[in-house]
């Protein structure tokens, strides 16, 4: 594997492992807000082929937004 695939696949790793944490009893909500976000901006671009050609993540239904 790839070093960057491994990256990626190590973040992905502790974002389920910080799921599951996050489910447990006790679990420290502040931890996990913050924790959370910090893994989102390190993870790196997925590899060659996890998605299909032509696939854009922000493609796709416009939502509603809610007014402030």
């Amino acid at each position: 594997m790839c070093e960057h695939c491994d990256d990626f696949a190590r973040t992905v790793s502790l974002f389920v492992d910080l799921a599951l944490y996050a489910k447990q009893p006790g679990a420290d909500e502040a931890f996990v807000d913050l924790v959370g976000p910090s893994l989102a901006a390190s993870l790196p671009e997925p590899p060659p082929g996890t998605f299909p050609p032509g696939y854009g993540p922000s493609d796709g239904p416009q939502y509603p937004r809610e007014e402030s």
